[in-house]
């Protein structure tokens, strides 16, 4: 009876059978002493998200408004048990309908990225940052090796706009700070780019189509100005594209005097005697996916995959995959993977041509820490890659420790996230497409058909 009085007056409150209302604590978390009604946690910080409340007009449409996916740190189990509050939550997913942009402020500055060596981009290039700067006043940031292009250094009519760029330069300058939001003007390539760009939050990113395969770029050029405009309005919803925070830590022995030990300036040293250990550690914002392959070498890849520390198994073949639900529909799904939406918090992981009938891919939860090494009984080196980027070599004590980073890429929507999702798949990849089955002919049909 008790507890038909509480849900009742949880209904009453706006919450569900054995939810407390957003923003309390249950009642096992104290002893049983309950909290203030109307008092929020205090101490909670304020988050900032571009998907944190839907764009102004848009609620009729879309009529739900909470969280979906995974358990509520408030969700109550039977009249005494709750789930322990983390404070270490890596990313809140939200639903795929009540994700819409917004702006705090209206944007000033945009970064467009144009495809390097495609002839066919010059004009839109030229055509939206023309646009951009003399119809919307904005301030437009262009990477300095798009404009050392003959074609664009040569053209006299596009120098009065080429004054008004910021220019910058990759792995030199850092542009974190100073872009609102992102145009790429290419294809899948150009959005991976983009990403890699930015190591900590991502700006929303509005992709169109001018590539080859344009799985992820969902809109066309044609109505560029149109659709421009309504994101400069802050109209329009997000897909929120987790990434992998990936550490590489590589390990060298060196011999070296007492004089010149001390601290690296790329990582840490660390000494033993006259022997120092030189620890460097890099880390990377990977979209797609990691991947890790037996390089030239002739022999078997031979890598041990641990999971929070455990190892759950070696890795021999071809290599391995660890890929992002964006990346599910890259490389992994050429090898044999399952295709994930976006919004499903995840991690691939993919074995590449396994010496194993029995290793099929795996999907674990967001969150978990993988880490791959060499085996010590390996034949040889491996290599690894970043979105098809940075390709280096891994040697025995190297490793390369993978999570779920804290920093998404808001990808911009032509339609939602479910429709642009299911769009490219039967455009682009042509899932599921086949000649139609005919249908059966009903007797009447038969007679019909005989008479005729």
């Amino acid at each position: 009876m008790e507890a038909d009085k509480e849900a009742a007056a949880a209904s009453r409150r706006g919450a569900g059978p054995g939810l407390e209302p957003a923003g309390y604590c249950c009642t096992a978390c104290d002893g049983g002493e309950q909290p203030g009604r109307g008092n929020p946690i205090r101490g909670r910080p304020k988050s900032r998200s571009l998907s944190a409340s839907p764009a102004l007009g848009s609620s009729s449409d879309f009529r739900r408004t909470r969280s979906l996916h995974g358990p509520s740190p408030v969700t109550k189990f039977g009249p005494k048990a709750c789930m322990l509050q983390n404070p270490k939550t890596v990313m809140h997913i939200q639903d795929p309908a009540s994700q819409r942009l917004t702006w705090n402020k209206p944007p000033k500055s945009v970064l467009v990225i144009k495809k390097i060596r495609d002839a066919s981009l010059l004009q839109p290039f030229k055509e939206l940052c023309i646009f951009l700067t003399e119809v919307k006043g904005m301030i437009v940031y262009v990477e300095r090796k798009v404009l050392e292009d003959p074609a664009i250094a040569g053209d006299d009519s596009f120098v009065a706009v080429k004054k008004k760029f910021c220019t910058f330069r990759e792995d030199y300058d850092d542009i974190s700070d100073r872009v609102d939001f992102i145009i790429c003007l290419g294809g899948d390539g150009t959005l991976l780019y983009a990403s890699s760009l930015f190591q900590e939050s991502v700006p929303p990113v509005m992709a169109f189509h001018l590539g080859s395969l344009g799985f992820l770029t969902p809109f066309n050029f044609d109505s560029y100005q149109s659709q421009v405009t309504q994101i400069i309005e802050g109209n329009a919803a997000i897909v929120l594209r987790s990434r992998l925070k990936v550490w590489v830590v590589k390990e060298h022995g060196e011999k070296r005097t007492s004089v010149q030990a001390g601290v690296d300036t790329k990582g840490l040293i660390l000494t033993n005697g006259d022997v120092e250990a030189t620890r460097r550690a890099v880390q990377y914002q990977v979209l797609n996916e990691v991947v890790v392959d037996r390089g030239p070498s002739s022999y078997l890849s031979n890598v041990d995959l641990f999971l929070d520390g455990h190892l759950i198994t070696t890795v021999q073949g071809d290599g391995v995959i660890v890929s992002t639900p964006t990346g599910s529909t890259a490389y992994a799904v050429a090898a044999g993977a399952s295709m994930i939406h976006p919004n499903v918090p995840a991690i691939m992981i993919t074995p590449i041509c396994p010496h194993s009938l029995s290793f099929r891919p795996i999907v674990v939860p967001a969150g978990v820490e993988l880490k791959i090494m060499l085996s010590p009984e390996a034949r040889n080196t491996a290599w690894v890659s970043f979105d098809g980027r940075k390709r280096q070599e891994i040697c025995h004590g190297d490793s390369i420790t993978i999570t779920t980073s804290c920093f998404p890429v808001p990808s911009i929507c032509f339609r939602d996230p479910v429709n642009d999702w299911f769009e490219s798949l039967a455009q682009c990849l042509h899932w599921n497409v086949r000649k139609k089955q005919n249908h059966l002919i009903s007797e009447e049909e038969e007679i019909l058909f005989v008479y005729l």
